[in-house]
C-alpha cells in the first residue's frame, strides 16, 4: 500500500479522536422525523459538511449548525433546504454534483444522498441550533516526547542478541530475527532447496529467469558444497550488468520517473532517458549511496562536476509539467512542492508536503518548516517555465568537454560559412534573372523551391546552358549541405538555477500564492535538530549553493533518517515488505519497525561499509533469513499470519517488467546485449491507441529488433502504458511510488490468453520447440515446461 502525502483516511481517523458535542433545543415537530435526523442525517452532516459549514466564519457563509442557516443558505443566495421541495434545495444539487461539488473530497454514496433527499422531502426537521464544537487541532508539537520517536533518534549500533539456535545464524541478521522468533515461541522455516534458492536469487537480483541448464548446474554444486555454491552465485549475479537494469527500476518508481509531462498533450521530456541510464550505472558500479544522494540533489554544485553528476540532476525534471496552467504562479509552487515532497519522501521518509497549507496534522512539522525546506529549491528554474521550449539551454546541459565544445563551435562556423558562400552564388544568378521576369513568373520566383524550374524555361535566353548546370549543381550542394549540419553535442535534461541570489521564500497562507506571509530562509526540520545550513554560492555559474547544503545534510552519517530509510527500502525490495511497512512514512503515524534493533544495526553497518549497496545486498542474501523456504506452518500461521517476524520467506508474484522480460527470455528472444540509450516503443494494438485524444500520438513503433530489449528501456508515457505492464500494476508515475499495488483481476488472465504480444511470442516459442524436437510432440511439451518453470516436468504434467 502506498504511503505518500496527506491522505484523507488518515485525516478522518485523526479527526475522529476529536470530541463533538451536538445537543440543543428542539423545535416543535414530528418526533419520528427528529429521531430520523439524529440517527441518520446528523452523522452524514457531521462526517461530510459541518467541519467547513460551522463556526464564526463558515465557508461560503453557509452555516448548517442552525435551522435558520439551513433555510437561508449561503453567499449564493439560494436556500440550502426548502422543506418538502427537493428541486429548490441547493444542498441536494451540491451533493449530486450538479452545481457545486460537495463534499470536495469525493461524491457521497448513493445511500447518503438518498437519506439527505428524504430528509428534505419530509420537511428538513432538525434542532433550532446544534451546540457544535469544532474538532480540536491537536497538532503534534516539537518536544522531548516527539524528539524521542524511534526514527528521529540518532542511529546507534545495537548489540547482536544471543540466541539458542546458534547453528542457524549465518549473519547477525539471523540473530536479530531468531531472537524475536524465540521470544514468541515460533519456529523458523527450513532452508529452501537449491532450485528454489537459485530461481529466487536470479529473479531477485536480475529480474530474469535462469536457464534450466544454469539451475541444474547450481543444484549439483549446491548438493556438493551448499555454502560455497550459494556464496559464489550471490557474488556472480551481483556483478552481472542485468543487476543494475533490474534494481534501477525500484529507484525509478520512487522518484516518479516517466518520460513525458502528462496533462493534455503529454509531450516527451527530451533526453530524460539519460537519467535512467545514470541510475543503472550507479547500481552496477556500486556507487556509494551518499554520493548517489549528492549527485541527484546537487550534482551541478559539487566541487568536481562530472557528466554523471549533471545527468543525475535530471531528478528535478521527472515530475508532471502543465504547459498551459490556468494559474502560472500556483503551478510554480506546485512544481516546488513536487521537488520538496519527492526529496523528503524518497530520502527521509517524511511526508513534509502535508504541511504546505497548515501545520502537519500528524507529525511535528510546522508549516514554517515546510517552507524553509522548500526554500532550498526556490531558485531552481522550473521545467518549461514561462512557456520556453523544454530543450532550451535553461533546462538542458551539454555533456561535451571544453575541447569538444570548442571544436563543435568551429565546425559549425565553418559549416555556416560554406552554406553562406553557396547561397551567395545562387543569389548572384537569381538577382540577374529576377528583373527580367514578367507576369505570374514573378510570383513563382518568390518561392525558393520554384526558382530552378522558372530559370530552366529561359535557358539560352536569360542564362546559358553551362550557367544553368553550374546553378543547378550549386543548388544541389547547398540543399544537401543544409540537411547535414555538424553533429550536435550530446545533451541531458538537468537542473539550472535562475541566479546566484534567489528570490525570497514566503510562508503561504493555506498554501495560496496570493497569501504571502513571513519570509523564511532555508532550514532543516526542527524535529531533527537545530543545525542551520551553511550555504556557499558556487564559484562559477548562477547556482546559489543551497541544494549542496541540503544534500550534505541528508547524506550525512549523522542524519537519523537517511540510512534507516535506505536500508529499509533495500530490505523491502528483497523480501517484499520493509522492516517498516510504511516505506515513505517514518513519522509518528507511520508503521513502527517490526525489528527496530535490526533496522538500526543494518543502518549502522550500511554507513560503516561506505554506504555500499552491494555489501548490504550480500549481507542480506547470505543470511539464513533470506534462504528460508516459503512453506506454511500451522502454528506460525495462527500466531503470525502476516509473517511480521519473518518465520518464513514470503512468496511474491513477478512484477510487470519481470513478466514481460520472462516471456521474451523463455522463448530465447530477449536481447541482453544492448544496454542504455533512447527508449523503445513496443507495438501497441490499434484499439489501445484509439483511446488517446490523438490516436497514436507520441508512440513510434520500434523495429522488431529493438522490441526485444528489456522492459526498463520501454518508453514511459504517462497517458499511454504498454498493456501488459499496465495489466500487472506498473508503477503510478504521478508521485513517488514506494510500493506497487498487487492486484488479481480477470483482465490479467484474459490479456495473457488473447493479447497480440502473447500470441506473437507463443508462436516464436512453438517454432523454436519444433526446431529443437521435430516430429516429437512429447519432447516439445517437456522442453516447453522445462523452459518456463526451470525444472524437469513430471510425466503426468507432460501427458496433461
Amino acid at each position: 500500500m502506498r504511503t505518500s502525502g496527506c491522505r484523507l483516511s488518515g485525516f478522518v481517523a485523526y479527526m475522529g479522536c476529536a470530541v463533538l458535542f451536538l445537543t440543543g433545543a428542539v423545535v416543535q415537530g414530528d418526533d419520528a422525523k427528529l429521531a430520523f435526523f439524529q440517527k441518520d442525517v446528523l452523522p452524514i452532516l457531521e462526517q461530510n459538511c459541518l467541519k467547513c459549514h460551522s463556526g464564526e466564519h463558515p465557508k461560503g457563509e453557509l452555516d448548517l449548525t442552525t435551522r435558520a442557516g439551513l433555510l437561508k443558505g449561503g453567499e449564493s443566495g439560494d436556500a440550502a433546504a426548502t422543506p418538502g421541495d427537493v428541486k429548490s434545495s441547493s444542498l441536494i444539487a451540491a451533493i449530486n454534483w450538479t452545481s457545486f461539488e460537495m463534499p470536495p473530497t469525493g461524491k457521497m454514496s448513493p445511500q447518503n444522498i438518498a437519506t439527505l433527499t428524504r430528509w428534505i422531502e419530509q420537511g428538513a426537521e432538525m434542532p433550532e441550533k446544534l451546540n457544535y464544537k469544532a474538532p480540536q487541532h491537536l497538532d503534534p508539537v516539537i518536544n522531548d516526547e516527539t524528539r524521542n520517536h524511534w526514527s528521529f533518534r540518532p542511529v546507534q549500533r545495537p548489540k547482536v542478541p544471543t540466541v539458542s539456535q546458534t547453528d542457524w545464524v549465518r549473519s547477525p541478521i539471523d540473530a536479530f530475527v531468531l531472537h524475536r522468533l524465540e521470544e514468541k515461541g515460533l519456529q523458523h522455516a527450513d532452508r529452501a532447496d537449491g532450485r528454489t534458492l537459485y530461481r529466487r536469487l536470479h529473479y531477485d537480483l536480475l529480474g530474469l529467469p535462469p536457464s534450466p541448464e544454469a539451475v541444474q548446474k547450481f543444484e549439483a554444486e549446491f548438493r556438493s558444497d551448499p555454502e560455497t555454491a550459494w556464496t559464489s552465485a550471490v557474488d556472480t549475479l551481483l556483478e552481472s550488468p542485468q543487476y543494475g537494469e533490474h534494481w534501477a527500476r525500484y529507484w525509478l518508481d520512487l522518484v516518479r520517473y516517466a518520460e513525458t509531462n502528462s496533462f493534455e498533450r503529454d509531450n516527451p521530456k527530451p533526453f530524460v532517458w539519460r537519467y535512467r541510464d545514470y541510475v543503472i550505472r550507479a547500481f552496477n558500479s556500486d556507487k556509494p549511496f551518499d554520493q548517489f544522494i549528492r549527485e541527484q540533489l546537487a550534482g551541478d554544485e559539487l566541487p568536481e562536476v562530472t557528466n554523471d553528476s549533471r545527468i543525475a540532476t535530471g531528478f528535478y525534471r521527472l515530475g508532471l509539467w502543465d504547459d498551459e496552467p490556468a494559474d502560472r504562479e500556483l503551478a510554480f509552487y506546485d512544481g516546488l512542492d513536487d521537488m520538496s515532497a519527492t526529496t523528503a519522501q524518497a530520502f527521509l521518509g517524511l511526508t513534509m508536503n502535508c504541511a504546505r497549507c497548515h501545520d502537519h496534522k500528524l507529525d511535528p512539522i510546522p508549516q514554517r518548516d515546510y517552507y524553509r525546506f522548500l526554500a532550498f529549491f526556490r531558485n531552481v528554474r522550473h521545467y518549461g517555465e514561462g512557456g520556453e521550449d523544454p530543450t532550451h539551454s535553461s533546462f538542458v546541459c551539454s555533456l561535451a568537454s571544453p575541447e569538444e565544445a570548442a571544436a563543435e563551435v568551429a565546425e559549425k562556423e565553418a559549416w555556416k560559412g560554406k552554406l553562406a558562400e553557396l547561397r551567395k552564388q545562387l543569389d548572384d544568378v537569381e538577382e540577374k534573372i529576377r528583373p527580367q521576369l514578367k507576369g505570374g513568373e514573378i510570383d513563382d520566383f518568390k518561392r525558393d523551391s520554384e526558382r530552378l524550374r522558372v530559370i530552366r524555361r529561359h535557358v539560352d535566353e536569360l542564362i546559358t546552358r553551362e550557367e544553368l548546370k553550374n546553378y543547378a549543381d550549386t543548388r544541389k550542394a547547398w540543399t544537401e549541405l543544409g540537411q547535414r549540419p555538424p553533429k550536435s553535442q550530446e545533451l541531458a535534461l538537468c537542473v539550472k538555477e535562475h541566479h546566484r541570489v534567489p528570490e525570497p521564500t514566503h510562508i503561504l497562507a493555506r498554501g495560496n500564492p496570493q497569501g504571502k506571509g513571513e519570509i523564511v530562509t532555508p532550514g532543516f526540520p526542527e524535529i531533527l535538530g537545530s543545525t542551520e545550513p551553511i550555504i556557499t554560492a558556487t564559484s562559477t555559474g548562477d547556482s546559489s549553493g543551497r541544494r549542496l547544503a541540503l544534500a550534505g545534510w541528508i547524506a550525512s552519517p549523522d542524519n537519523p533518517l537517511t540510512s534507516r530509510v535506505a536500508v529499509n527500502r533495500i530490505w523491502q525490495w528483497h523480501f517484499g515488505r520493509g522492516l517498516v511497512r510504511s516505506a515513505n512514512n517514518f513519522g509518528l503515524q507511520g508503521d513502527a519497525p517490526t525489528h527496530p534493533e535490526l533496522l538500526d544495526w543494518l543502518a549502522a553497518e550500511f554507513v560503516s561499509n561506505g554506504w555500499s549497496m552491494k555489501k548490504l545486498h550480500r549481507e542480506i542474501l547470505l543470511s539464513s533469513t533470506y534462504q528460508m523456504a516459503s512453506v506454511g506452518d500451522v502454528t506460525s500461521l495462527e500466531k503470525d499470519p502476516e509473517n511480521n517476524l519473518f518465520w518464513r520467506f514470503d512468496p511474491r508474484r513477478l512484477r510487470a517488467e519481470e513478466i514481460r522480460d520472462s516471456i521474451l527470455a523463455v522463448n530465447d528472444s530477449l536481447d541482453l546485449t544492448r544496454m542504455y540509450g533512447p527508449s523503445i516503443y513496443p507495438t501497441i494494438p490499434a484499439a489501445v491507441l484509439a483511446g488517446q485524444s490523438v490516436p497514436g500520438k507520441g508512440w513510434h513503433t520500434s523495429s522488431p529488433e529493438d522490441q526485444r530489449r528489456r522492459s526498463i528501456y520501454v518508453h514511459l508515457k504517462r497517458s499511454l502504458q504498454l498493456p501488459i505492464l499496465a495489466a500487472f500494476d506498473v508503477a503510478d508515475t504521478d508521485s513517488p511510488c514506494p510500493v506497487r499495488f498487487v492486484t488479481t483481476q480477470p483482465t490479467q488472465a484474459l490479456g495473457m490468453l488473447n493479447s497480440e504480444f502473447l500470441s506473437r511470442e507463443a508462436t516464436i516459442f512453438a517454432e523454436k520447440l519444433r526446431e529443437e524436437h521435430p516430429d516429437d510432440r512429447e519432447a516439445q511439451v517437456a522442453r516447453a515446461l522445462q523452459r518456463a518453470t526451470q525444472r524437469t516436468p513430471t510425466s503426468a504434467e507432460i501427458q496433461r
